[in-house]
């Protein structure tokens, strides 16, 4: 029987068991290291963070992102950004060094037992776990709009539903949204040959300015401070005091996460994409329908005016909705027992811990506690300290109904755990 079972092995799963596995904890973490980035991710695409603020988190802050890309023979500097695969890849070296053995199988199915958790996996395993640290990344929470819906994913995807972009090469696009995701995609579809146009609801894009230099005179420095969020003292408070943070009022906190670093573009996207791309601005799609070999979207603009556009597919960079009802893996009564923040996400405690005494949170799903710095790599480390942490309080306490004896036919689980390095 586990101490903790972390399920999800990317960026916060990986840290929160480099940090359980240094506090002694007998820990199992499962999940396909860094899927996300690996699998859901094009070719070509960059991170938007600066890589000082893209580390995952280990107790002795070691193994950081520089370190691995100048063992790679490559420098990590500020305001030139790193690519995702380079990114990816930093994630594994980070799971061989940091964190106990990875089992990349997926948890199906957690629910609770008499002092703790059993999970099932997608083979049919069963385990047992005082506590589990959920940390699922954002694929459970894409979100589509409803006017789409209906339709099938040879017509309509989400942005993270592509790993590759080849198959769109010499047809027609329509990407909606504006910020990020969905202007990056954009420029790569653009550069092989694609068709495409973005299609916004808002009246102008949004485009991040060129970071100022990492070193700056004082006084700059002091009106506009560097953070892992970006320049300026309110990016500072969301990025490194997401523990004050908490403190807010729970309504203020949703409205932050909801609204804070709203959709913007990289300031190294913005000439991939203006004279390549065309855009639509302050269009609202109000209804799909298959046309042909592609899609009919009608649309309404902001002065009232409808219209519609025929298009071969439609890639939603619409972003993800950190529902508690999407949390899937949990058993029904153990998800609905979580306690909801105004925005429908799971409420935390002061140490990632749900409403369900030993479940834990991480990751974007806790944004509405902690702020906006959990919808990014940066927030990793804080929340990995402070999860263990947490964990190590309810191992002491315990979570009410004694310790779940382990089953008979697996007494030697704990010892042929993967060993802590």
């Amino acid at each position: 029987m586990y101490d903790l079972l972390v399920v999800g092995a990317g960026p916060y799963g990986l840290s929160i068991a480099s940090h359980a596995a240094a506090a002694g904890l007998n820990v199992r973490v499962f999940g396909r290291p860094m899927a996300s980035w690996r699998d859901h991710m094009p070719r070509g695409m960059f991170l938007k963070s600066e890589p000082w603020a893209s580390n995952l988190s280990d107790p002795r802050g070691r193994l950081r992102l520089d370190v691995y890309c100048a063992g790679q023979g490559v420098r990590a500097r500020h305001g030139e950004p790193i690519p995702v695969g380079m990114f990816a890849e930093y994630g594994l070296w980070f799971a061989r060094h940091g964190a106990p053995g990875v089992d990349e199988r997926t948890v199906a199915r957690i629910g609770t037992v008499p002092g703790g958790f059993e999970a099932v996996t997608e083979d049919g395993e069963t385990l047992h776990a005082r506590t589990v640290a959920l940390a699922v990344g954002v694929m459970p929470f894409t979100e589509i709009p409803a006017a789409l819906g209906g339709l099938g994913p040879s017509l309509v995807s989400h942005s993270s539903d592509h790993g590759d972009l080849a198959r769109f090469a010499g047809r027609d696009v329509t990407v909606i949204g504006g910020g990020q995701a969905a202007l990056e995609t954009a420029a790569l579809l653009a550069e092989q040959g694609t068709r495409v146009r973005v299609l916004a609801r808002a009246d102008r894009l949004n485009w991040n300015d060129v970071p100022p230099p990492w070193e700056r005179p004082w006084w700059r420095a002091a009106r506009s401070p560097h953070s892992g969020l970006g320049p300026g003292w309110r990016n500072w408070f969301y990025a490194e005091r997401p523990g004050v943070f908490r403190r807010l009022p729970e309504r203020t906190r949703a409205g932050v996460a909801a609204t804070a670093l709203g959709p913007a573009g990289a300031w190294w996207v913005r000439d991939r994409v203006e004279p390549a791309v065309e855009v639509l601005l302050g269009h609202e799609v109000t209804a799909a329908e298959a046309a042909g070999d592609g899609v009919r979207l009608r649309t309404l603009s902001r002065t009232g005016e409808r219209g519609a556009l025929e298009t071969g597919h439609v890639i939603a960079a619409t972003g993800f909705r950190p529902a508690r009802e999407r949390l899937a893996l949990l058993a029904d009564e153990m998800r609905d027992g979580l306690a909801e923040a105004p925005d429908g996400s799971p409420r935390v405690g002061r140490d990632f811990e749900s409403s369900v005494p030993g479940l834990f949170l991480a990751g974007l799903v806790t944004a509405a506690g902690f702020g906006p710095a959990m919808r990014f790599v940066h927030g990793a480390s804080f929340t990995a300290g402070t999860l263990v942490r947490g964990v190590r309080r309810r191992l002491r306490t315990g979570t009410g109904g004694g310790r779940i004896p382990a089953p008979a036919d697996r007494s030697d689980e704990a010892a042929s755990a993967p060993a802590a390095r």
